[in-house]
């Protein structure tokens, strides 16, 4: 179990967290969510040991396996296999040195290496880094290709299989499926859903928390809240207490004009100036409730198109490809304005080729391209971000595509986009990952285009922007064709929906659920899983170390037994402990005829606190006792 307690940490002139409390629990699932720029990196890099909290303890990471997704894409010269497996670093360090004994004729040092190469369960390795990289959407015959030679987001790929392939007590993901498509995003929730550990992952996509996650633990106001269930049950709470909030809110503001009516009429009057002094003492003692609110910095909307032509673009028996390898033939495609196409297929399919064909950067190797009289297609894709202008700013983006548009017209776009004042005319070098997705996206939007063409919009952008993206795409009059890994988008999104599969383009009958089960039947169980990791025995027979497990796990067992006894105390105290200070959030407490019962409710929030302190205390003693005697092998 990991307690954060009390954390407070400041970037800068930025508060981040401030008497931040967060509870882990061994094995569980954790979604972490929060505005951009809330401090979810951070509080990785607290756990991670990169950052040192200002207040406050983190607790029971001492001795933790920790595998974390780097998000830097280092140059190497290993293979993709070898990248993946040099992720379990301890067996990785065997295989190196049983290379060095072998070279060197040392054969009783090999004989030893064979040895530990079986109790790490490396004669697997290979086969197991396979499997992730085929899950993640590699081919056979690239994982023999140097790790330099691929894009950014290939490199991503391989930064997370590392992490899958180490063994690990806790796994830290951030933004595991960014760079993924749906398919291989579909594998990946299955193989977490088979991961047993402790897993806190950020995550803009809802569907993908709500099949892999059982908490969420949101970053607001500088503090740390956890919620029963995934991103949807999250919503749901979060609606329950906000609309809680806004009636405590009414209530009290109702309470307040009462007494301020009073006083103003009774203050001089000399039989009520007692009664009024008592209502001005209510007033100066009452806890001032907030007003309940959600805003969203972004709010945009893609122009209406203009004059418009039926059909706008059409693909007639065409074949598609690169070069002289045709990758997709007899497609037919008729765009009509109002169309809603969503695509389908795994990775290598062909949907980037039909969306670049589509748009004319890829020329046809047979059939026939037919674009309608006022046909202006808004292309987006990852590459846009590459080719934006680092040095330019939001507004000089804008400004380059209409010279003539008036400044405030310009910044009043952007400002949907949440670009506002300084930010909007700073250059965009140092903006983060999803400042310039919004940008790039913002590019596309100026352009009032009637077809839109969109391959994953949604990498790097957080929650709010990705319903705001929603919205927007759900008043668009135009055409869409649209590529995504966000279920949730696609369903809200696109009308009618195409799988790209086996060198066609085909209407899919089914809806995203039917595709979702399809994929995820046709991925054997072995390769969605993880595979466990191989405990370290003793040296001797198998038969002596069989035997030395056997007493270990006897030994072991009451303490195991106890702490999740523990834990299970320490759900209950913490679902008690919500539950009080529900209560107690209550307006109607603090006026002034409810002091005993608000006294009450105050004296047992402390004792709760104060059992729940002890009961993780002893976890950690426990827990500590238990590292003792498994590192001593007894």
């Amino acid at each position: 179990m990991i307690i954060l307690e009390n954390i407070a940490l400041r970037r800068g002139q930025k508060l981040l967290f401030s008497d931040a409390s967060a509870t882990l629990q061994p094995g569980q699932k954790l979604a972490l969510i929060g505005g951009n720029g809330c401090g979810k990196s951070s509080l990785f890099a607290l756990l991670l040991d990169y950052l040192q909290a200002d207040a406050g303890d983190i607790r029971g990471l001492k001795g933790l396996r920790i595998s974390h997704m780097a998000q830097e894409t280092e140059t190497s010269d290993l293979t993709a296999r070898d990248y993946v497996i040099a992720g379990d670093e301890v067996l990785y360090q065997v295989l190196q040195d049983l290379a060095t004994a072998d070279a060197a004729g040392e054969y009783e040092q090999s004989a030893t290496l064979h040895q530990r190469m079986e109790e790490l369960d490396g004669y697997s390795a290979e086969r197991r880094a396979e499997q992730l990289l085929l899950g993640l959407g590699f081919q056979q015959e690239k994982m023999d290709a140097p790790m330099s030679s691929f894009s950014g987001g290939w490199r991503i790929r391989l930064n997370l299989a590392r992490a899958l392939m180490a063994p690990s007590d806790l796994m830290l993901l951030d933004e595991p499926t960014n760079h993924l498509d749906l398919d291989t995003t579909l594998w990946l929730q299955s193989w977490l859903q088979g991961y047993r550990g402790t897993l806190l992952m950020i995550s803009h996509d809802r569907d993908f928390i709500d099949a892999t996650c059982e908490r969420t633990l949101e970053i607001a106001h500088q503090a740390l809240t956890a919620y029963r269930g995934g991103y949807s049950d999250y919503e749901r709470q979060r609606a329950e207490q906000m609309a809680q909030q806004q009636a405590q809110y009414d209530k009290q503001q109702r309470r307040i004009a009462d007494i301020e009516d009073f006083v103003r009429r009774f203050r001089a009057k000399a039989t009520k100036a007692r009664q009024a002094q008592s209502r001005l003492k209510e007033l100066e003692r009452m806890q001032k409730v907030a007003q309940a609110h959600v805003d969203s910095p972004f709010s945009f909307s893609f122009p209406q198109p203009g004059k418009v032509s039926d059909p706008l673009l059409t693909l007639s028996d065409a074949s598609l490809g690169h070069g002289e390898r045709a990758v997709l033939t007899k497609v037919s495609v008729s765009l009509s304005p109002g169309d809603r196409i969503g695509l389908l297929g795994k990775n290598g399919a062909g949907k980037t080729t039909l969306l670049k064909s589509l748009t004319g950067e890829l020329p046809l190797m047979s059939g026939e391209r037919t674009e309608g009289a006022h046909l202006q297609i808004g292309y987006f894709d990852q590459q846009q971000l590459e080719v934006l202008d680092l040095d330019a700013s939001a507004f000089l983006h804008i400004q380059r595509l209409s010279p003539k548009a008036r400044d405030q017209e310009i910044l009043d776009f952007l400002g949907g986009f949440d670009f506002r004042g300084d930010r909007a005319k700073e250059a965009i070098r140092p903006f983060s990952g999803g400042e310039k997705a919004r940008l790039a996206l913002a590019h596309v939007a100026w352009q009032a285009p009637n077809v839109l063409i969109l391959d994953e919009p949604t990498n790097h952008l957080d929650l709010d922007m990705r319903h705001a993206l929603e919205v927007a795409l759900q008043d668009y009059a135009g055409a869409i064709v649209l590529v995504s890994h966000d279920r949730h988008l696609l369903r809200n999104s696109v009308e009618q929906l195409l799988l790209v599969n086996d060198g066609t383009v085909d209407d899919y009958a089914g809806d995203v659920e039917t595709y979702e089960k399809w994929v995820l039947s046709s991925n054997p169980a072995e390769a969605a899983a993880p595979a466990p990791l191989a405990a370290l025995e003793d040296s001797g027979d198998r038969k002596t170390r069989r035997q030395a497990a056997a007493n270990q796990r006897a030994q072991l067992q009451p303490l195991k037994k106890s702490l999740r006894q523990l834990e299970q105390r320490i759900e209950k105290g913490q679902q008690s402990l919500q539950a009080l200070q529900s209560k107690l959030a209550d307006g109607d407490l603090y006026a002034e005829n409810a002091g005993s019962e608000l006294a009450e409710l105050l004296k047992q929030e402390g004792q709760l606190k104060g059992e729940l302190a002890e009961l993780e205390n002893e976890w950690l003693v426990q827990q500590e006792a238990l590292d003792a005697l498994e590192a001593s092998g007894v």
